[in-house]
Order: C-alpha cells, then sequence, then structure tokens
C-alpha cells in the first residue's frame, strides 16, 4: 500500500474546511461528530489510503461521506432505534479475528430470506455493526465473513450484498483486509461472479473461498467456531454497548475501549502480548485479590476486584485490560478513584464460555496513573496516557472459585483436574459437535437427492414427451410429402 505523507493529510484537511467555508452550508449540515473526526486527521489517512493518495479523489469521497452519515443517521444509530429481533437472531455479528488480528464481520447466509426481512430496517443494522466495528478497532481494518454453509438460491440477495460491499467502497474507506467465503455451495459460484464486479480491482484479491481443510489459513485458529471445524464452542448472544461516562465524550465520539461486542468480542482495550513487571516501590493502588475467584450466581458466573486508592492527595484514574477479551465483561473497566476511596470492578464471564475456558494463559492487567485534579477532562487524561508517565500495572490471575470452596465434594472440578481431562472433555465436545453437524448435514443431503432424483423424472418424462411429440410430427409430414411426389398416371 501507498505510504501516506503528512502533508497530504494536511492538504486533504485545509481544502474540507476552505470548500465547507466557501461553499453554501451542506443540505442537510455534517455531523458535528464527523467535523470532529475531520479535525483529529486520522480519519483522513483512511481516505487517502483508499484512492491512492489522489487528495482530489479523497476529498470527494470525504465529502460524500459526511453527507451520507448525517442523511442516513450513522451517528446515531443504536439499539433503541433498532428492531431488536434483527440484533438477536445472529444474522450479522462480531466474532475473533483473521490471522492479521483484524477483527471479523460475520454475516450467518442461512440465517437470511429476502421476504423474511424489512430491508431498510437491515440496512441499518448492517451500518450500526459498521459503526460498532469503527469504534472497537478504532479505525482499524476488518475483514467480511461469510458464513455460507447450508444455504442455497433462497438466503442469496444479490441486493443486500452489493449494499454490504457499496459501503466499504464508497462510506468506509480502507475498511477490509478479506471478504472470506466459507464453505460457498458451487450453486451460487455464478452469483459471485457478479459480486466481484462490484469492487474494485484491487480488492478482488481479498476475496478468500475456503472450507473446513483450510480455514486456518485465514482465521485465528482459536476463534474458529465449531460450526467451521475448529473447537471454540461459542454461542450467540446479542450484548448491547455499554460506555463508560468518563470517557464517552472523549473527542466528541465514544471511546472504543469501554464497548462491548456481541458474538463474544468485548470491548476492552487490548493488552500487550506480556504484561510488564510493577516496578513502583511505593503503590498507589491496591488491588485485591490478586486472583480472580469466579463463582456462579444463578445464570451468571462472575469474580469482583477491589480497588483502593492509598495516597491521601491524588486521584487515581484507572484501567482493566484482558489478555482474551472475548471471554470477559469487564464493568466499569475505567474510572476515577478519589484519594482514600475504593471501587470495586465486576467481572463476568461471558454467554457461552465455562469455566473450562478460565485456563492459565488469561490474565487481567490494571493499570493507573495519578491526576491533579479528580475533574481532569477526558482530553487531558487522554494526553497523559500519551505521554511517557509509566502507569502503574497490576497483574491479576484467575481460577474457579466454586471449586476451591467445595474442593472435597468436586473432586473433578475442571480447574483442579488437570489439563489433560480438560482435553479430553473438549476433545468429547468437539467430537459430539461434529457428529451433529455431519449428521444434519446428512440429512441435507439426503433431502436434496430426493428433490434432485424427483427433478430428473419430471425431465426425463417431459424430454421423452416431447420426443414421441416431434416424432409424430415428422411422421405426418413425411406422409404428405410422399403424397405430393407420386406422379399422376395419364
Amino acid at each position: 500500500m501507498m505510504e501516506v505523507r503528512a502533508e497530504l493529510i494536511t492538504e486533504l484537511s485545509e481544502r474540507f474546511f476552505k470548500k465547507l467555508k466557501e461553499q453554501s452550508p451542506p443540505d442537510p449540515a455534517f455531523h458535528a461528530a464527523d467535523i470532529a473526526r475531520v479535525e483529529k486527521k486520522s480519519w483522513l489517512k483512511r481516505f487517502l489510503e483508499h484512492n491512492d493518495c489522489n487528495v482530489d479523489e479523497a476529498l470527494n469521497m470525504l465529502w460524500e461521506t459526511c453527507i451520507w452519515r448525517k442523511k442516513f443517521g450513522a451517528n446515531d444509530l443504536t439499539e433503541d432505534v433498532l428492531r431488536k429481533e434483527y440484533l438477536e437472531d445472529g444474522l450479522c455479528s462480531i466474532h475473533g479475528k483473521d490471522r492479521d488480528g483484524k477483527a471479523m464481520f460475520v454475516i450467518k447466509c442461512k440465517l437470511y430470506t429476502k421476504k423474511g426481512k424489512d430491508y431498510e430496517e437491515l440496512q441499518k443494522i448492517v451500518v450500526y455493526w459498521f459503526e460498532r466495528l469503527e469504534r472497537y478497532t478504532n479505525g482499524d481494518q476488518i475483514s467480511l465473513f461469510f458464513d455460507m454453509a447450508e444455504t442455497g438460491i433462497s438466503n442469496l440477495d444479490m441486493n443486500f450484498i452489493e449494499y454490504m460491499t457499496g459501503l466499504c467502497k464508497n462510506y468506509y474507506p480502507n475498511f477490509l483486509n478479506y471478504i472470506i467465503i466459507f464453505e460457498m455451495p458451487w450453486i451460487l459460484e455464478a452469483a459471485f461472479k457478479v459480486i466481484k464486479s462490484w469492487l474494485p480491482p484491487k480488492a478482488i484479491p481479498k476475496i478468500k473461498f475456503v472450507q473446513k481443510s483450510n480455514i486456518q489459513e485465514y482465521v485465528n485458529q482459536s476463534d474458529i467456531l465449531v460450526s467451521w471445524g475448529g473447537t471454540n464452542d461459542y454461542t450467540f448472544k446479542f450484548i448491547p454497548e455499554v460506555h463508560n461516562s468518563i470517557d464517552a465524550t472523549m473527542n466528541g465520539k465514544l471511546d472504543n475501549k469501554k464497548v462491548h461486542f456481541a458474538e463474544g468480542s468485548p470491548l476492552v482495550e487490548q493488552s500487550p502480548s506480556n504484561f510488564g513487571e510493577q516496578g513502583n516501590e511505593e503503590e498507589m493502588l491496591s488491588v485485591e485479590p490478586k486472583t480472580i475467584a469466579f463463582y456462579r450466581t444463578g445464570n451468571e458466573t462472575a469474580g469482583t476486584i477491589t480497588l483502593r486508592n492509598t495516597t491521601s492527595d491524588k486521584p487515581l484514574f484507572y484501567k482493566v485490560k484482558i489478555t482474551s477479551p472475548e471471554k470477559f465483561r469487564v464493568r466499569s473497566s475505567s474510572g476515577v478513584i478519589l484519594p482514600l476511596t475504593k471501587r470495586v470492578v465486576s467481572v463476568v464471564l461471558q454467554p457461552g464460555y465455562n469455566l473450562r475456558s478460565l485456563v492459565h494463559n488469561d490474565r487481567f492487567l490494571v493499570v493507573c496513573i495519578p491526576l491533579k485534579d479528580a475533574n481532569t477532562s477526558a482530553q487531558e487524561i487522554a494526553a497523559i496516557w500519551k505521554s511517557e508517565i509509566k502507569p502503574e500495572e497490576h497483574r491479576l490471575g484467575c481460577c474457579d472459585g466454586d471449586a476451591d470452596i467445595n474442593d472435597k465434594q468436586k473432586p473433578h472440578s475442571i480447574l483442579s483436574s488437570g489439563m489433560s481431562e480438560n482435553r479430553t472433555m473438549d476433545t468429547l465436545f468437539h467430537n459430539v459437535a461434529q457428529l451433529k453437524e455431519s449428521n444434519a448435514k446428512l440429512r441435507s443431503d439426503v433431502s436434496f437427492l430426493k428433490y434432485s432424483l424427483l427433478f430428473s423424472i419430471i425431465v426425463t418424462i417431459v424430454m421423452a414427451m416431447l420426443v414421441v411429440y416431434i416424432l409424430r410430427i415428422d411422421i405426418k409430414n413425411g406422409t404428405v410429402d410422399d403424397e405430393d411426389c407420386r406422379i399422376p398416371h395419364i
């Protein structure tokens, strides 16, 4: 990809605001959040990348994008204004990452039928998810994952796919890393030749067709679902966005580090590959316990962390980071703690996961920085994080609290029975899931063969009747011709 020079970004920004000042105000006027994104300039880099550093084309695309976003209401889409059943049915969701570490937007095509959806509402759903992805990735690329297993002609809507690709082409610049097509039926191959024609030439190599046998080439191994041939047993459940009040106004937009996704991808700031050692001799923040114990209460499995500000004169701003953000939801993942006060943070195991997933490499990191004033603005806090001040760090592990309490009654607790038993159980669950999937596929194949056989019989009968009809006409015509060719006797 062509490197975007800083002066090109500055030029694009200046030309945008010059056009905005010299021309009559757009109708409708651009959304304030989009103006703020232009002022930050990081958004502009994507438009230049998308248009191969052509400033004229980038400016046109940026202008049209701001117009579309205001008319469509892209900044105002929330769960409250969307059809709840469309969010919860699992047609569109976010799960896992591709091999390059990019978030995947999954479209489960077998759940879609053209007549079963309100098309305008479906358009809003897609934009809503794209906006969540923008906040989650902070503008990084994503991969579209079309799960086409068990789909047919009735599940394919060319208008819907054209709309989705059009969004990426026209309004979400440099957004796509891959377009992954999983188990596409042969009957739909012709349709995807048409879809390719909708994409710009440089996007064609991004399309990757995969099966269970090679999906690991493009999808992170630990994120491959059981239905995709992997061992991840996650089950979709829609989780609304949760925004932190302190950071919600940062730079005029929602802070992506406090948003939680469905498909097990909470938007907690991604932790480094390994957590640094605590280097401060005098701790400002006391964190208890050092190992989070998770307990089952009703349908929820959760643990708590108690954060105590041990200083007498310094407010502290803290954040909680996770090595496996897809597994956990942190309530109050960041905030300000006043001197000599405490804050209890709840960590909830996401739906679809169980205590078998609490392995030894699941870790939590609590970091904090001192503030001069408890009323420090979000912008000032962001500037402090970007400075050279090293935050105080606390590393935490996790365990099965119920197993520790009832060790004698539960000698075979998942966490205490050893990794070999865990692997055995994982293999068993995986094999059972594969058997169920194979059985469902076999039923589908048998049903398909029955209809194919019936269709073949009908075609054969029609062809036979057609042949007989043609032969009868030929015989009749042949008879007439013979009579016409006879020489009359004189």
